[in-house]
């Protein structure tokens, strides 16, 4: 859809129709504010939407609906031998991107968005408290878009390694959403969110997959203790895991590529591949969209903002992947648009708090995490009471055959407030919800002790992880 608006001065114009900018766009119309978004992609969805988060969630729910049927007789249910459809498969994930998409088309009919597709561009600072973005329409011509507020919301792109760049070989999120074939072997660089959910998926379907990861440990910005036990399950699902490597180079060939690296011990090693998936991380995508003609100093491409998300150009916010202090992480994106929607409408707002911000990495089984590691409370000075639950001893769990993890809680022992919950296992990403909010209203370890979960869930397992606290978890 596009819209010619010559005359009209907008309220606040996004620029980025990612997670971020259309719920900043959709929340500020809901304020009565006159919106407009800008977007360059042919669909409105962002990397989250078309090559990221609900892709990749699709691909994990296949994948584990894969392994129950390998094991149906488990389940006493005798089927066939299944096959794997690797064309449906990816139709299946095509047609939920799709379902979402057009349902955002339609929110922004519904919230009176005016959508214009295309590149956009700053032109300069206010003049006469009027912004002005310069949109490169799809058919070439441009299209001036001015209002009183900016946001800027332009996401990120996949990091490569240097010296390599994306192909059928060699992969990002990108690519490896769109290969024709299963890959029979597949080499994943990086073991953050995106390198082992990707490993998780393929190992699912039958890949022999291999891990390098340049640090000490994998999923490193989780705890300690979950990292140890992710190693640990990967291991015993049958993934190759390498790390404290360096030097990693990829040599394409006819059968794909050999990776070589040195690992820990100095030794050199390398391992023959189909595919190569590099997952090193995102940079900011805020290149040619005019901060050289503005105040902002972008530092290493990141925007630096206020904690109303405002940069350093009067008028001018940034939200999303391009924040420099920020978790590049969708949930966040959208909540600094609703932040900054409230902001500039002159609403209650509540400025983010970055031990609020639960991560989730939908492995196999699933992490999930909120607040300050054991380390990390720790080095802040906390005296440290910490309590672990494992789901062994959970019913739901065990209905589920899914037995493997823990509940891990930190706590404060001098007033017994929740610092951290972190959990591997079950449903994880799903039973954090309760722990942000526990830690948004500075709960007790006590408190949570005496909230009733419902009998059988996997939620049930953080009372007795709340409980294990105080030494005293009644289901192990």
């Amino acid at each position: 859809m596009g819209a010619s608006v010559a005359d009209t001065i907008f309220d606040v114009v996004v620029v980025g129709g990612g997670p971020a900018g259309y719920t900043c766009a959709i929340r500020a119309s809901q304020y009565g504010l006159k919106a407009a978004l800008i977007d360059a992609n042919d669909r409105l969805g962002g990397t989250c939407l078309l090559w990221g988060c609900i892709p990749t969630k699709a691909l994990l729910f296949t994948a584990e609906v894969w392994d129950h049927l390998k094991h149906a007789s488990t389940y006493g249910i005798d089927v066939a031998e299944p096959k794997l459809n690797w064309k449906n498969v990816l139709a299946r994930k095509d047609d939920v991107i799709s379902r979402h998409t057009k349902g955002l088309d339609f929110l922004m009919k519904k919230n009176k968005v005016a959508v214009f597709k295309g590149f956009g561009k700053l032109t300069g600072p206010a003049k006469g408290g009027v912004h002005e973005v310069e949109v490169k329409l799809a058919d070439g011509t441009t299209q001036a878009v001015k209002a009183k507020k900016i946001v800027l919301a332009t996401g990120s792109d996949a990091r490569m390694l240097p010296g390599y760049k994306a192909d059928e070989t060699i992969l990002t999120n990108y690519e490896i959403l769109k290969i024709a074939e299963m890959p029979k072997s597949l080499v994943v660089i990086g073991s953050g969110a995106v390198g082992v959910e990707f490993a998780s998926i393929f190992k699912s379907f039958g890949a022999e997959v291999t891990i390098l990861e340049m640090l000490p440990r994998v999923v490193p910005v989780e705890d300690e203790e979950i990292s140890k036990e992710l190693l640990r399950l990967y291991k015993k699902r049958g993934i190759d895991v390498n790390l404290s490597i360096k030097d990693t180079k990829i040599e394409k060939n006819k059968d794909g590529a050999l990776v070589r690296w040195t690992d820990a011990n100095g030794k050199p090693q390398q391992r023959q591949a189909e595919k190569v998936l590099v997952a090193v991380g995102r940079s900011p995508r805020t290149a040619d969209i005019g901060l050289d003609k503005t105040n902002i100093k972008p530092d290493r491409g990141f925007i630096m903002t206020d904690e109303w998300m405002e940069t350093t150009e009067l008028g001018i916010y940034a939200i999303g992947d391009i924040v420099g202090g920020m978790p590049q992480l969708a949930h966040v994106g959208s909540m600094a648009g609703l932040v900054v929607a409230a902001r500039i409408a002159g609403k209650y707002a509540k400025a983010i708090n970055r031990q609020r911000i639960p991560g989730c990495t939908y492995t196999d089984p699933q992490i999930a995490s909120v607040g300050l590691t054991e380390t990390q409370a720790k080095e802040k000075g906390f005296e440290v009471k910490v309590g672990k639950f494992p789901f062994v001893g959970n019913s739901k769990a065990t209905i589920l055959d899914a037995h493997d993890g823990f509940v891990k809680v930190v706590s404060d022992a001098k007033y017994g407030e929740i610092l951290g919950v972190h959990i591997i296992g079950p449903y994880a990403t799903e039973i954090i919800a309760e722990c942000v909010t526990a830690l948004e209203l500075e709960a007790t370890v006590e408190e949570m002790m005496f909230t009733i979960h419902a009998h059988p869930t996997v939620a049930e397992a953080l009372l007795d992880g709340f409980s294990s606290v105080q030494g005293m978890a009644v289901n192990v």
